[in-house]
């Protein structure tokens, strides 16, 4: 225990190892660092306090690039959400099916079993695209880098597109999977389109509905002439 504390008054003392190494170059520039950064720390708060409106707009556009890069879906989810996608369409018949949809993801799960759909994260958001080889292909017109995709054609190869924990194209292609629009092609053009109903129409419907579950009632003439 005495020599533990001979040690350290060595160490503290004037003249002693701390000194020789605060005075040293590595010293002095670790010194330099720590003040600029407490000079720099110090200015950020006297600039917050200040503008306060600047500092909470700076803050917000901040924590939401600090949550699109969060939150941006990886290459497991579009997988994921593609075999959903797939499986809500296996179970419709090919007469219900919407062909825009069914065209989309059977394209996609072509691409996947081909090995030709690839994957790339860009910060904020994740984009999935299509390639002409599978990575394992040993082809010359594969391997040659002088025949590679250009880089102005990738914008046109790109399949959807990940941000904010959702994939954009895939959910937009899927909606109304289950209308075929093909059935309703020979239809007038004022039977093809459908309105929702208004408030009134829904009030009228249900009024409607409740009404028929309720028992019949005879009036005394009808009663007498049975």
């Amino acid at each position: 225990m005495g020599s533990v504390r001979t040690l350290s008054r060595r160490f503290w003392a004037p003249g002693g190892r701390w000194e020789r190494l605060k005075n040293s170059r590595a010293g002095v520039w670790c010194s330099s660092l720590l003040s600029d950064y407490k000079e720099a720390c110090r200015e950020v708060v006297l600039g917050a306090w200040e503008r306060p409106l600047k500092s909470s707009l700076y803050a917000a556009l901040l924590g939401g690039a600090g949550f699109c890069f969060y939150s941006k879906p990886d290459q497991s989810s579009f997988e994921a959400d593609l075999l959903e996608r797939s499986n809500q369409l296996g179970l419709l018949s090919p007469w219900v099916r919407n062909g825009t949809s069914d065209g989309h993801v059977q394209n996609l799960v072509k691409l996947r079993n081909e090995g030709r759909l690839r994957f790339a994260s860009l910060g904020l958001v994740s984009v999935v695209y299509g390639a002409d080889y599978e990575p394992d292909a040993m082809l010359y017109e594969a391997r040659c880098s002088d025949l590679s995709v250009p880089w102005r054609e990738l914008p046109q190869r790109v399949l959807d597109i990940g941000f904010t924990g959702r994939w954009w194209v895939l959910d937009s292609k899927m909606k109304d999977y289950d209308i075929n629009q093909e059935e309703y092609k020979h239809l007038p053009a004022h039977m093809q389109e459908t309105s929702p109903p208004s408030p009134q129409e829904v009030q009228r419907n249900e009024t409607l509905h409740r009404e028929s579950w309720l028992p019949l009632t005879m009036e005394d003439g009808e009663e007498e002439a049975h």
